[in-house]
């Protein structure tokens, strides 16, 4: 028996036969040009063709998955149609290489590109290498790498795993994830609990047990045994047997009758049908991209107005926040975003756009009014990627003039973390992303393995920021303002407990997330979450917090958290 650490990102304890990922596409023959006979206009259109075909093979998965999985591959599919990647590729074919040489010569290029900007873009280098493989796949007439088939569950393995392929997985047959690679905010986590699988990323050398080879995963304590024995087939046993943890029934609340609302994240439609469905409270973060990708210019204010109001007919009476378009860094759009900045993570994303591009902005929000004034949601709206109290008050000013009378703003950077209080006097409430508030807190790129640690949201310098923004509500105004969480962090039962303590109004999740929140903040008063929270603010490390909480938390245990 061996045992792997790494990162446990989603809840879970299971025994099953490890199968790896399957080995990549092999890399064509630098020394093979193009044939005698074959013209470098011909090959560029085939190229172009295959690139085509896997954009549209990928639209195609995009549209029979819906929330994160929807996005991700929607995104991966802007990649596949990419005109640089394109344009690089050509160039190549004309300086006579393969055709299967130049499209990988040239995603090698832009990937290294990307990796070198680090942040949101360096996520972006697995979609293009992704992408590379399934192009290269095309031109063989080949079948494109992914998932494993097997006629038994199992546990999948892998260094990391492309967004198109996590996105789409089957639950029923892959029953644990688990990578070598990635983060705690990292595609391949996110996915994992929105699918409720068991994951442990940033678990290196899961690649080198062999397939087949039993292994036991516990996705909260980062635990991957292979050729496990009584102690791990008594904990997956007893995991099995627990019971469905009860469904939420839509009030959130502690054990002491404080009311805390559990919103859904969701990026669509059909996503706020699901959550509404789940017993959501509402909408804490309506991720409004889903309408800009893979376009080539802005959609209408028609097309966006219906898109908006088939979320806001899902919750009537109830809150749905609404992120305007977070464009930029790892979202580029051809007709708004500038390819050729040195370092997206840190440009002209979000909110600034608006300053590279005024007009798009504003339209969307009459958008947004107009999809409003025909529901019967309460419609909230806020700016991404706000860093100053002037970027605030500029905002709010375009949401009156859009007659949307409830304006706010995400904090993601410790700028606005920092300065709540006045940024806060220009807008009514605030929402923390913790993904981008861990990342730019830490520096640390949330994709890379190595840094798993500091991209966790238990790091106490991200919670200590949490708790400045809390303060700085509080301090200004009487009652305050409300802050809410619409991070990843807030899908995590124990760090939802530690929110709560910090003073934090609202939770908002994956839909899949409600029930465990709900049944563990169920079960705590307020004093104890405010103890909890004292634990986590003042250890020195994230693995420490974390540990000190669930310690202090023996219901974990007893829910399967």
């Amino acid at each position: 028996m061996s045992s792997i650490t790494g990162a446990g990102v989603s809840p879970g304890r299971v025994i099953g036969p490890v199968l790896q990922m399957p080995p990549a596409v092999p890399e064509p023959d630098a020394g093979v040009g193009l044939p005698a006979e074959a013209s470098v206009e011909a090959e560029a259109e085939r190229l172009k063709s295959a690139a085509k075909a896997v954009q549209t093979g990928l639209k195609a998965r995009a549209a029979n998955a819906s929330g994160d999985a929807a996005e991700v591959l929607k995104a991966t599919a802007l990649m596949a149609a990419d005109p640089m990647l394109l344009k690089s590729a050509a160039k190549l074919l004309a300086a006579g290489r393969s055709t299967e040489r130049a499209i990988w010569e040239a995603a090698e290029q832009v990937a290294a590109q990307l990796k070198a900007l680090g942040g949101y873009m360096a996520e972006r280098a697995a979609d293009v290498l992704d992408v590379r493989a399934r192009v290269v796949a095309e031109l063989r007439g080949v079948p494109a790498p992914g998932i494993p088939d097997s006629n038994v569950p199992f546990v999948l393995a892998a260094d990391d795993l492309a967004p198109a392929d996590t996105a789409t997985l089957d639950p029923a047959k892959v029953i644990a994830l688990v990578t070598a690679g990635g983060g705690p905010q990292s595609h391949t986590a996110i996915l994992a609990r929105a699918l409720g699988l068991p994951a442990v990323v940033a678990a290196e050398g899961v690649t080198s047990i062999p397939s087949g080879t039993e292994v036991f995963v516990d996705g909260s304590a980062g635990l991957v045994v292979a050729e496990p024995g009584e102690t791990e087939r008594s904990a997956a046993a007893a995991w099995a047997a627990r019971g469905a943890l009860p469904a939420f029934d839509g009030t959130g609340t502690t054990a002491d009758g404080q009311l805390v609302p559990l919103l859904s994240n969701v990026g669509d439609g059909e996503g706020a049908l699901a959550a509404a469905a789940a017993g959501a409270e509402g909408v804490g973060l309506l991720r409004t991209e889903f309408c800009f990708l893979n376009r080539d210019e802005e959609p209408s204010f028609e097309e966006q107005s219906a898109a908006y109001k088939a979320v806001f007919d899902a919750f009537p009476g109830k809150k749905v926040v609404v992120r305007t378009l977070d464009a930029g860094a790892d979202k580029p759009l051809p007709f708004l975003t500038d390819a050729t900045e040195p370092n997206p993570a840190l440009g002209v994303r979000g909110y600034r756009t608006d300053k590279a591009h005024p007009g798009v902005l504003q339209r969307q929000l009459q958008a947004i009014a107009a999809a409003a004034g025909q529901s019967k949601a309460e419609v909230w709206v806020m700016a991404p990627m706000i860093s100053a109290a002037s970027e605030a008050a500029h905002f709010a000013g375009l949401c009156e003039a859009a007659g949307l009378k409830t304006p706010g703003v995400m904090v993601e950077v410790p700028s606005a973390a920092l300065t709540a209080g006045a940024i806060l006097e220009a807008v009514d409430f605030a929402s923390i992303g913790t993904n981008d508030l861990t990342q730019y807190t830490m520096a640390a790129d949330r994709q890379l393995g190595p840094l798993a640690e500091l991209t966790d949201p238990w790091q106490p310098a991200v919670l200590q920021l949490i708790k400045a923004t809390v303060d700085g509500a509080a301090a200004t105004h009487q009652p305050p303002k409300p802050v809410g969480v619409c991070g990843e962090a807030a899908a995590d039962p124990a760090l939802a407990v530690v929110l709560v303590g910090l003073g934090v109004n609202s939770l908002s999740m994956n839909a899949r997330a409600l029930s465990g929140v709900a049944a563990l903040l169920k079960t705590v008063t307020l004093e104890q979450a405010k103890e909890a929270a004292r634990l986590a603010v003042t250890a020195d490390s994230a693995e420490t917090a974390k540990a000190k909480v669930r310690a202090n938390l023996p219901m974990l245990e007893t829910l399967g958290l």
